[in-house]
């Protein structure tokens, strides 16, 4: 673990036990690392079955007996739709879930170190990087948090500029990367950019690319392994330019190898083995064609036969060539060969059949991480502020129909009655105006998942900035809007204690009406799905409100659900700040009685209701709210905690 894994890169660690920096500038060029594989096996477990006692368990191997070395240079592996390219790939680079992983993947000889995925990069198909920033601001993040703190700002940056000048991004490097999910630029720029920031390890990444662009990504990976870097990706069927700047090769046909060796002795070994390229065919095309049976010596066979009516037939046929081509391989030399290079790296010492771990180590503490973090969660709040402009308008929006509708309520029957409809409106939308909030979570899992794992930031970090973000723009100031623009149309009580009072129940109820729905949508990967959860929550919640039913008039087998309800805490709170005090039979001359369903004081009224109306009848419910509002925020981060974050 002594050598860099690669020169000319942002992250440019040294893997000693020092972990300190080596300069780029040396005019010898730092050799890559080998990896290698020592009897991989990888299974997961189905289950099928609706009802658990008819469910059934069963085992389907992914990946079976691999062994092999990736050394310096640009490393292929190919295979059909389904053949575990992704998956091996996923094991190599300590991606994959170690429930179901057998064997061992060293990194030159010594086991993968617990800051592995610190050390390496990750592109993945999809698009993961924040899309309203620019190229340039992405890799000042990436370099912030993943290079050592020992590291300087100054020299962060200077390798950021290398970098960028060394990809051919100059002329796009203060250009924004994509707004909304759309490419600002084309799509081969976009993986351009994603290579200057992940690196080693890379799947499919001409997915998507046209034919050109495709084959300039290659020749950067091509000209990034010639400085002895070690590059391994996953490649489905590239044309021959780009099969041509393989160094290496690896096929695999239903998670077993057929072939592992150098990729342009690949042609020959099959044709020893009885399968010949024809003339100006492209040799990746006639790889697959080979695996999946359907080479032009095969195929003629089937039309002789045709014997192609047989389903049963073909796939029997189909398996017993994959069978052929993997005791071929067996009996190869590049297979003696790769084993004997195996046994020298493993000389002298102890297989590991323990399971291996995925600890998520990083370079920067906490701190660095939650400034860094919280200043790119602002800036992508600002650079797109259509969310946050949207809410506070519809909120003003709602506030001024509410106040016009309620405007200037009386002190008489009416305005009782008012006064409670105004009141159940306020806490019922601040309840549904928190759905926006499902997709806090839901929108950026991708990237989230991404740079978690590659030893970004701790789970905690991003939960506390994506929290802070959302509060401060989404809840506080929407709140305090609303409370400025209804609160004096509608006409309540005149004071500043009664008008501060009702602006904290407000941002209270918002922010635990926020947390609950965190809480449901911090495991959910569909948001519709998490808005009906939410909308069903809500609606129950209302019912024990105490407008649409008189509490305790509620059986007692039902009446424990009104503390479950937050619209319930929200609007007691919002009647004792505002009925206390008042009087509604001013103009009503008393002769001792009253009119039936007549009442004359608020504090009456709240006794009919059977509110408590003390100092600590009032704050018990925002006590409430605050401990509902931490409960459902650490279900939110446990469960971002535990999301499965492996493949």
């Amino acid at each position: 673990m002594s050598e860099k894994y690669n020169s000319h890169i942002l992250v440019m660690e040294d893997r000693g036990t020092n972990g300190s920096l080596e300069s780029t500038g040396t005019a010898k060029s730092p050799q890559g690392s080998t990896v290698s594989f020592h009897n991989v096996h990888y299974k997961v477990t189905q289950r099928s079955g609706c009802l658990c006692i008819k469910r059934k368990t069963t085992t389907k191997d992914i990946l079976i007996d691999l062994n092999g070395l990736m050394k310096p240079g640009l490393n292929a592996i190919m295979g059909a739709t389904g053949s575990g390219k992704s998956s091996f790939l996923d094991v190599l680079a300590a991606r994959k879930d170690p429930a179901g992983l057998a064997g061992e993947v060293l990194i030159d000889g010594a086991p993968q170190p617990p800051n592995f995925k610190c050390l390496s990069g990750y592109v993945v198909q999809d698009d993961v990087v924040m899309g309203t920033l620019t190229v340039r601001e992405n890799f000042r993040f990436s370099a912030a948090l993943r290079l050592p703190s020992s590291i300087s700002q100054k020299e962060k940056e200077d390798k950021v500029n290398r970098l960028i000048t060394e990809l051919g991004l100059t002329k796009v490097a203060d250009s924004r990367v994509s707004v909304d999910g759309f490419m600002w630029g084309y799509v081969g720029e976009r993986t351009e950019r994603a290579l200057g920031i992940v690196v080693l390890f890379l799947d499919e990444p001409t997915t998507g690319l046209d034919a050109s662009t495709a084959n300039s990504v290659l020749l950067l990976l091509k000209r990034m392994s010639s400085h002895g870097r070690t590059i391994i990706l996953s490649i489905h069927q590239p044309r021959y330019s780009i099969f041509r700047l393989f160094d290496s090769l690896t096929l695999l046909v239903s998670g077993k190898q057929v072939y592992h060796g150098p990729a342009q002795s690949a042609l020959d070994y099959f044709s020893n083995i009885g399968y010949t390229c024809e003339p100006h065919n492209n040799p990746a095309d006639f790889f697959l064609d080979v695996i999946n049976g359907d080479s032009t010596s095969i195929a003629f066979d089937r039309i002789k036969e045709a014997d192609d009516s047989d389903p049963d037939r073909v796939t029997s046929s189909r398996q017993n060539i994959e069978d052929h081509l993997v005791q071929e391989y067996r009996g190869s030399q590049y297979y003696g060969e790769t084993k004997a290079q195996l046994e020298r790296i493993t000389m002298n010492r102890e297989y590991s059949v323990k399971t291996p771990s995925r600890t998520i180590t990083y370079n920067t503490s906490f701190s660095t991480q939650f400034r860094w973090v919280l200043k790119r969660t602002f800036t992508n709040l600002i650079l797109n502020p259509q969310t946050s402009f949207a809410q506070i308008g519809v909120t003003v929006f709602l506030a001024l129909i509410v106040g016009a509708i309620f405007f200037g309520v009386k002190n008489d029957q009416s305005g009782l009655q008012n006064r409670m409809g105004a009141l159940f409106f306020i806490t019922t939308n601040q309840c549904f105006s928190s759905v926006s909030s499902a997709e806090l979570f839901i929108t950026e899992r991708k990237l989230f998942i991404h740079e978690y794992i590659s030893g970004y930031y701790r789970v905690s970090v991003y939960f506390l900035c994506k929290l802070l973000s959302d509060i401060i723009t989404l809840r506080t100031l929407p709140a305090i809007f609303f409370s400025c623009v209804a609160y004096f149309m509608i006409g309540f009580k005149a004071t500043v204690e009664a008008f501060f009072l009702f602006m904290l129940t407000v941002a209270l109820v918002a922010y635990t009406a926020t947390a609950m729905t965190m809480a449901i949508s911090a495991d959910q990967s569909v948001v519709a799905i998490a808005n009906i959860f939410m909308t069903i929550a809500f609606v129950f919640m209302m019912i024990f409100s105490g407008l649409l039913v008189n509490l305790p008039s509620i059986v007692e087998w039902l009446a424990w659900f009104q503390y479950l309800s937050i619209p319930r805490y929200g609007l007691t709170a919002l009647q004792i700040n505002e009925f206390v005090g008042l009087q509604f039979c001013g103009d009503i001359p008393l002769n001792g009685t009253l009119p039936p369903g007549m009442t004359c004081t608020g504090e009456d009224f709240l006794k009919n209701q059977g509110i408590d109306y003390t100092t600590w009848g009032l704050w018990q419910n925002h006590v409430a709210l605050a401990i509902m509002t931490v409960i459902f925020m650490a279900i939110a981060y446990f469960k971002l905690r535990f999301t499965k974050k492996f493949t």
